[in-house]
């Protein structure tokens, strides 16, 4: 899938890894976001104090049916962030929210006293074809999450949370903060991005029980082709620039690059499983036993929870991709949005399988593949990998 005129090759046996200036991370970004990552303390007392600020602001908003995008890395979530981010009603966190996204409401003030210069659309990291400025949709909540949670991405504890996990302070920040965020930005609906609430899922709808749900997932072949070939891009790109690496532990981005890391989904033993395939170079069977461990949790999640499964529409990318025009319009009413014809068929036309490519894998890694994805890829209407 392209929204420009720029190709994505995923192409996995074909990565080009040189250095790639767009992993620069400037000397200020490095400076300010090592100083709110070593402090989380200091950063959620700044963030409460900021809340008593504004309290006569946000005291008679609530987080109303907040939108979360979920799934694995390359399995769609971006565009389809980038879809609903552009309704009216709605706001996401951005990349000009980094570095002080604790603060989001003095942060987001400033900027707007502060002369913006002319900013032109620049491919992001990724060379998936997706433009981005500073007022893109970006997955930033992650670091609030990192600031409670300290061990949310260490593969050795286990990163689910359900119904019946608590953490008060946790969700009173985390409330207050999407409440300034919508004041500031004068919005209704709260939308967020992130991989790694596929682990949440339940625990979030606790919190929210009107949120509206969109997991994305991707047929495990090409989605393992492309996750493959990002890896190889994120590692030189980290590799050239020491600051990116430091860059993306800071925003909570482990899928990809030389701190790549497994999400334990309550599983610690394939956790520790996945983990060792990687370290040993073994990527393909690492990558096919990670894509079913996440997705058979997400399965097992939505089968056993009734409410939770009614919450939630899984898209397929293929559908996303294949049938743009009908996928969308099941989208945006299961968001509770509205969608005019015009624009859905204008958001539509950008929306296309990749035929530049096709994942290069041989009988053998296709046949590892099948084996190991089937079995979950089946219960999502994957007929065969």
């Amino acid at each position: 899938m392209s929204t420009s005129s720029r190709p994505d090759t995923a192409n996995d046996t074909d990565t080009d890894t040189k250095p790639d200036p767009d992993f620069q991370v400037t000397p200020w970004m490095h400076r300010a976001g090592g100083w709110v990552h070593r402090h989380p303390r200091a950063w959620i007392r700044l963030g409460n104090l900021e809340t008593r600020a504004v309290g006569d602001v946000i005291d008679g908003l609530t987080v109303d049916r907040p939108l979360y995008v979920a799934g694995l890395a390359r399995s769609g979530t971006t565009i389809l962030l980038e879809h609903l981010a552009g309704h009216p009603d709605v706001t996401s966190h951005r990349y000009a929210d980094f570095p002080f996204l604790p603060i989001p409401y003095w942060w987001n003030r400033w900027l707007s006293l502060v002369p913006g210069a002319h900013e032109e659309a620049r491919e992001r990291a990724h060379k998936d074809g997706i433009q981005v400025t500073s007022k893109s949709p970006e997955a930033f909540e992650e670091m609030l999450w990192m600031a409670f949670f300290p061990n949310a991405h260490d593969p050795a504890h286990s990163s689910v949370l359900g119904r019946d996990d608590r953490h008060p302070e946790f969700e009173a920040f985390y409330d207050q903060h999407i409440r300034k965020l919508l004041a500031i930005r004068e919005r209704r609906r709260y939308l967020a991005k992130g991989n790694y609430n596929l682990a949440r899922l339940g625990y979030l709808h606790r919190l929210y029980p009107h949120a509206r749900f969109l997991v994305m997932i991707r047929d495990p072949v090409w989605h393992i082709a492309s996750l493959m070939k990002q890896q190889a891009l994120f590692v030189a790109g980290e590799t050239a620039e020491p600051r990116a690496l430091e860059h993306m532990r800071r925003v909570g981005h482990y899928e990809f690059g030389l701190d790549r890391r497994a999400i334990n989904m309550g599983d610690d033993a394939e956790a520790a499983r996945v983990t060792a395939l990687w370290e040993s170079g073994r990527e393909v069977e690492g990558w096919a036993r990670y894509w079913a461990a996440v997705y058979q949790h997400v399965a097992d999640t939505l089968e056993a929870d009734p409410a939770l499964r009614e919450a939630a529409l899984v898209v397929r990318y293929e559908d996303l991709c294949g049938h743009a025009d009908a996928t969308l319009a099941r989208v945006f009413r299961h968001a509770d949005l509205s969608l005019s014809d015009p624009e859905r068929a204008r958001l539509a036309e950008g929306l296309h399988a990749p035929t530049y490519y096709q994942p290069r894998f041989d009988e053998r890694e296709r046949a590892l593949i099948e084996e190991i994805t089937a079995p979950v890829a089946r219960r999502f209407g994957y007929t065969g990998a």
